[in-house]
């Protein structure tokens, strides 16, 4: 399988890092990375990578096509290679959020013929370099077989959900937009073990482990989180008293307001 991806900013070079990391390459050389600053490729070129400026010979003997680039660069890039894209033999990937499936089939029509290419909006997040991210694929066009490919392939850099258009976004502010969330209260945490005493570096390593392990704990049992609070909330002990003063700073709430704020909610 040969992808390429077009766009080697922080969510393309993230998925790039992933891909070469992952296995699922033959050899690294059977990814391209296109992007209009040579500088920026250096790093993808050092591990194997073939790598170009030019997005039309980037596509060329690609399977999936991967097009990550901000959301208002999108239409020029579909427009710039759609007649070098093979409707027959490729599939297109397309990494951005909040561009409705509508306008990329008006943007990848050929002399008024409709857009016949398998095509997905894929919402990934930066997790996704070292093979842990969250990802939802809304196929546009495409029939199970062509999606189960796609599927497979983003199964291998983390966890993927196949999911429709309409709860695209809600997927973006809980997962991509979430994952800045997560880190948030990570450095909260952080800077809450320094007032307490220890050293920047050791609370860093603490609370990273500790998220850790409570994520795992969650993903091996299928617990409630609710349920595994329960078992460290001794009555009358120091859990559920830094629990409850939390939630009387509003903590639950500032959470899901965040949430539908980034919905635009």
């Amino acid at each position: 399988m040969k992808i390429t991806i077009i766009g080697a900013g922080a969510m393309g070079g993230a998925t790039a890092e992933g891909l070469l990391k992952s296995g699922i390459l033959e050899t690294p050389s059977y990814l391209c990375v296109a992007d209009t600053q040579p500088e920026t490729l250096e790093r993808f070129e050092k591990q194997g990578a073939h790598t170009t400026t030019n997005n039309t010979e980037a596509i060329k003997d690609a399977d999936i096509v991967m097009v990550v680039v901000k959301p208002w660069i999108t239409e020029t890039v579909l427009k710039q290679i759609k007649n070098a894209l093979n409707y027959d033999k490729q599939q297109l990937v397309i990494i951005a959020a909040g561009i409705p499936s509508k306008d990329i089939c008006s943007w990848l029509e050929k002399d008024g013929h409709p857009c016949t290419i398998p095509c997905y909006i894929v919402i990934p997040n930066i997790a996704i370099a070292t093979l842990n991210s969250m990802t939802f694929i809304v196929p546009v066009g495409a029939s199970e077989e062509q999606t189960s490919i796609i599927t497979q392939l983003f199964s291998q850099l983390g966890e993927c959900i196949v999911t429709e258009e309409r709860l695209l976004a809600a997927g973006t502010t809980l997962a991509s937009c979430g994952i800045a969330y997560a880190m948030r209260y990570i450095r909260a945490s952080v800077e809450g073990g320094v007032e307490l005493g220890f050293k920047a570096k050791d609370a860093e390593k603490i609370v990273e482990q500790t998220v850790k392990g409570a994520v795992e704990l969650l993903q091996a049992t299928h617990a409630h989180p609710e349920s595994k609070i329960d078992e460290v909330t001794t009555p009358g002990g120091v859990t559920i008293k830094g629990l409850n003063e939390m939630e009387h700073a509003g903590f639950s709430s500032a959470v899901i307001r965040g949430l539908k704020a980034g919905m635009g909610k």
